[in-house]
C-alpha cells in the first residue's frame, strides 16, 4: 500500500513538471510576437508595402508604416482568437474531457508551426492562420494543465500561477529563435523543431494526463494515464471518476457558490451557468480582466514601430531593446507564484468563527487584485512616457503585472465560481474580453494615421481607463465587510441564545 501510494505521489510530481516544461516553452510563444517580428521584416515578410518617401524636413527615407499595419493585424487576429476562441474549447473541456481537448490542441498548434515553416516573404499571408492556430493551441494547453492544481490541494492556487507565469515566459521562445536566427539558423528549421516537439505533447496526453478531468478535492490514492498494470489503473481510474462525479457537479457547484448572492445560490440545487454569467463577480471580473488585457496587447503589438521611433530608426537599439524586452519576459514565471502565495496564505490557517473555506479564499483574493490593478496602472503611465531608458522599467512592471493577471483570472475563477461551469466560464471570461481587445487596432491605425505616429494621447486615454479596474477589488471588498458583519451578526444572536440557558 506505502508503495502504491509513493508511486501515485511520483505521478502526480511528474505530471507538475512536465507540465510547467510544456507550459514554459509552447503554450505562450506567441506574446514574444515584437522578437518575431524583427526576424520576420529582416527575411522580408511584406517588405513590398515599403516605399521611399519624404520625411518632415524634406529628406527622403523608406516609409514601412503599412508594413506595420500588416505585422499588427496578424497580431491582433491571433490575440483575439485565443481568447474569443476559448469559450468553444472550454464547453469542449467540460464536456468531452483532457484528452480530446488535448489531442485538439496539439492538431492546431502543428498546424500554425508548419504553416510558419513553409511561409517565405513571398507566402507572407501564411502568417495569418498561422499566429492564430499557435494562439489557440498554446492556451488550450494552458487550459488543460491549471487542473494539475487540484493534485496538491494546499498549493492549489500558487501551482495554478506557476503555470500562468510559465505561459507569460514561454514568450520569450521566440527570442531565442530571433538570437539563433542572427547565427545564421534559418526560421525555418526552428519552426520545424516547434513542430516536432508536438510528440511530446501526444506522449504526455496519454501517460501523464486523465481522460477526463481531475477532481477536486482528488480521492484517495487517485491515478490515472497509461501503466504497466493496465486493466487494474483504468479501473482505478473508472472508480475515481465515479467517486468524483459528485464532486464535481453538486458538491462542489455548492462549495464554490457565494452566499450573498441570490444569483450564484439556491438550496439544494445547482447553480446554472446563466446564474454565474449574469452575477456582479463575473461582471466586475469581465471588465476588470479587459481593460487590463487591452492595454497590454496594445502594447505588445505596437512594440516594435515604437521602440523604432523612440530609436530614431537605429535597427541595433531596437535589437538590443527587443532582447531585453524578451528576456524579463522569462521572469514571468518568478513573479507568478508570488501572487499564487498571496491566495494561498490563510491555508493552514483557522478560520474566523462562521467563516467558510470558500469565504477565506475569496478574502485573501482582495490584496491579489488590488495589486494586480495598481501594478496596471503603473504600467501605463511608464508605457506613456516617451522616453526611451524608461522603458526598461516599463518592462519589468508589464512583465510582472501580466504574470499577476492570468495566474489571479484562473484563480479567481476557481474561487468564487462552481468548478463545474470552470471551463466553460474561464472561455466565456476569455472570449468576452477578446472582443475588447479588438480596439487595439482601431487605437493602431489611429496612431499611424491622425496622430502622426505618436501615441501619447491613446496612451494617455488608456491610463484614464485602467482606472476602472480598481471597481474588482472595491466591490470584493464590499462584499467581504458584509459577510464578516453578517457573520458576527450571527454569532452575537447565537452568544445572546446561549448565556440564558446555561445560567439556568
Amino acid at each position: 500500500m506505502q508503495s502504491h501510494k509513493t508511486s501515485v505521489r511520483l505521478l502526480y510530481w511528474l505530471t507538475l513538471a512536465s507540465g510547467m516544461l510544456e507550459c514554459l516553452f509552447f503554450s505562450g510563444v506567441v506574446f514574444g510576437y515584437a522578437s518575431l517580428v524583427f526576424v520576420l521584416k529582416e527575411d522580408g515578410y511584406f517588405s513590398h508595402l515599403c516605399f521611399n518617401g519624404p520625411d518632415n524636413n524634406g529628406t527622403t527615407v523608406e516609409d514601412c508604416s503599412r508594413q506595420d499595419e500588416k505585422f499588427a493585424l496578424v497580431f491582433t487576429i491571433a490575440s483575439f482568437l485565443n481568447n474569443f476562441m476559448i469559450v468553444f474549447c472550454g464547453f469542449l473541456f467540460d464536456r468531452f474531457g483532457t484528452m480530446v481537448t488535448r489531442l485538439l490542441a496539439i492538431c492546431l498548434y502543428t498546424t500554425g508551426t508548419l504553416l510558419v515553416t513553409f511561409s517565405n516573404a513571398t507566402l507572407s499571408m501564411l502568417l495569418y492562420p498561422a499566429l492564430p492556430c499557435i494562439a489557440v493551441g498554446g492556451i488550450l494547453l494552458l487550459m488543460t494543465n491549471v487542473q494539475v492544481g487540484n493534485l496538491f490541494a494546499a498549493r492549489r492556487s500558487t501551482i495554478i500561477t506557476l503555470y500562468s507565469g510559465a505561459f507569460d515566459s514561454s514568450s520569450s521562445v521566440f527570442l531565442i529563435i530571433k538570437v539563433l536566427h542572427e547565427q545564421g539558423i534559418s526560421l525555418r528549421s526552428s519552426f520545424l523543431v516547434l513542430s516536432l516537439c508536438s510528440i511530446m505533447h501526444v506522449v504526455r496526453t496519454f501517460i501523464l494526463m486523465p481522460r477526463t478531468r481531475i477532481p477536486y478535492p482528488v480521492p484517495q490514492c487517485y491515478t490515472y494515464g497509461l501503466k504497466c498494470g493496465k486493466s487494474n489503473s483504468h479501473n482505478m481510474e473508472q472508480r475515481a471518476r465515479d467517486e468524483a462525479r459528485p464532486v464535481s457537479t453538486e458538491s462542489s457547484c455548492r462549495m464554490n457558490t457565494s452566499k450573498d448572492e441570490t444569483e450564484l445560490s439556491s438550496p439544494g440545487k445547482v447553480p446554472s451557468f446563466r446564474s454565474c454569467v449574469l452575477s456582479w463577480f463575473f461582471m466586475c471580473h469581465l471588465l476588470w480582466l479587459s481593460i487590463m488585457q487591452l492595454r497590454h496587447y496594445l502594447f505588445i503589438g505596437t512594440l516594435n514601430p515604437m521602440l523604432t521611433r523612440l530609436a530614431k530608426n537605429d535597427a541595433n537599439l531596437v535589437s538590443r531593446y527587443t532582447n531585453a524586452f524578451a528576456m524579463t519576459q522569462l521572469c514571468g514565471v518568478l513573479c507568478a507564484p508570488w501572487n499564487g502565495l498571496i491566495l494561498d496564505r490563510h491555508k493552514g490557517k483557522p478560520l474566523a468563527p462562521g467563516e467558510t473555506e470558500q469565504e477565506a479564499d475569496l478574502r485573501s483574493s482582495l490584496p491579489s487584485l488590488f495589486l494586480t490593478a495598481l501594478q496596471c496602472l503603473l504600467f501605463s503611465l511608464c508605457a506613456s512616457i516617451p522616453c526611451l531608458p524608461l522603458q526598461y522599467f516599463t518592462f519589468i512592471l508589464q512583465v510582472i503585472n501580466r504574470s499577476f493577471i492570468y495566474g489571479g483570472n484562473a484563480a479567481f475563477i476557481n474561487i468564487v465560481f462552481p468548478a463545474c461551469h470552470f471551463g466553460k466560464l474561464y472561455g466565456f471570461v476569455m472570449s468576452t474580453s477578446a472582443v475588447i481587445t479588438l480596439l487595439q487596432f482601431p487605437c493602431f491605425a489611429l496612431v499611424k494615421g491622425p496622430l502622426g505616429g505618436d501615441p501619447f494621447y491613446v496612451d494617455l486615454v488608456l491610463t484614464l481607463i485602467t482606472l476602472a479596474v480598481f471597481i474588482h477589488p472595491l466591490y470584493v471588498f464590499i462584499h467581504c465587510k458584509k459577510s464578516a458583519h453578517l457573520r458576527r451578526n450571527r454569532h452575537s444572536v447565537t452568544f445572546d441564545v446561549k448565556v440564558p440557558d446555561e445560567s439556568k
